[in-house]
């Protein structure tokens, strides 16, 4: 399914996790808890996915999460604050299967991988000043016997697009 309605990309208009070299994944760790425990529905497929302790874990603490650097790491920080944005808007489903066996559990059945975009405000000097950067990015989610579970955003690229102003 593609997805072609830009106004529904998910908007992140403050920055809360603000290093670029030093995020503090503690904090964003601590912040993603709230999710656990909540499911969210993909409009695109009606897929369920649950939030759990161990997705909160992975977003912090994935291989990919730890080699970031500058804004590609504040996005990702930042995008935490619109998961559920991210994954009711998320598109283009696709399924892998399974080839890790510490995975051999939890993703019993293979993986799914929908793709995300959204887009975070930079300020500028003044309100009028502000501008978009957009992403997109690949959302990562386990699969097995008790449903769907968030697992991940990896794969994360700017866009070379901007919108100015701050009415968009």
């Amino acid at each position: 399914m593609k997805h072609t309605n830009k106004k529904e990309i998910p908007k992140i208009t403050t920055s809360f996790f603000k290093g670029k070299q030093t995020i503090q994944w503690n904090d964003v760790e601590s912040y993603l808890k709230k999710y656990i425990g909540r499911s969210f529905t993909v409009e695109a497929y009606n897929d369920h996915i649950m939030f759990n302790s161990s997705s909160a874990d992975e977003y912090c603490e994935s291989r990919y999460t730890k080699q970031l650097r500058g804004a590609l790491a504040k996005a990702k920080a930042n995008a935490a604050l619109i998961i559920p944005s991210l994954i009711v808007t998320a598109h283009n489903r696709r399924w892998t299967e399974n080839k890790n066996i510490k995975h051999s559990r939890d993703a019993s059945l293979g993986w799914y991988r929908y793709d995300v975009d959204f887009a975070m405000a930079v300020k500028g000097s003044t309100e009028a000043n502000t501008r978009w950067n957009f992403y997109k990015a690949t959302m990562v989610v386990r699969i097995n016997n008790r449903g769907l579970y968030f697992y991940d955003i990896i794969d994360i690229k700017k866009e070379a697009r901007t919108l100015q102003g701050s009415s968009e």
